[in-house]
């Protein structure tokens, strides 16, 4: 819908393609979808959920085995970021670098998007 011909709206890492690939395996899912909600102390939070089929508005990026299926109305918000998967001692999550975010809050869980250019 908003995409470049061409080229894929999101890119993924290869951790992100076979950490996605595994989890479509495990929940027998068509794939992960990715929106944005508002939420967080910096306005807006990105989602992910397991689904059962595409929707036909969704942008679909595959990848090596790993589908994503961006929401229609966050796919403006999301062109041109990279999903990687990162683990830790501590942790392991997805991480989102979006060239549209301005500013995110402290704890990295909420973003806040870049105002669009006046007209």
């Amino acid at each position: 819908m908003f995409g470049i011909p061409g080229k894929a709206a999101v890119t993924l890492t290869p951790a992100a393609r076979a950490q996605i690939a595994r989890l479509m395996e495990r929940q027998s899912s068509q794939g992960l979808r990715i929106g944005v909600k508002k939420g967080g102390c910096a306005g807006m939070e990105y989602t992910m959920e397991y689904v059962a089929s595409v929707n036909p508005l969704d942008e679909v990026v595959e990848q090596d085995g790993a589908r994503v299926m961006i929401a229609p109305m966050a796919q403006m918000f999301l062109i041109g970021t990279e999903i990687d998967y990162e683990t830790s001692l501590l942790e392991a999550k997805f991480t989102f670098r979006n060239p549209n975010v301005a500013e995110a809050c402290g704890c990295g869980e909420s973003i806040k998007f870049k105002d669009a250019p006046a007209a």
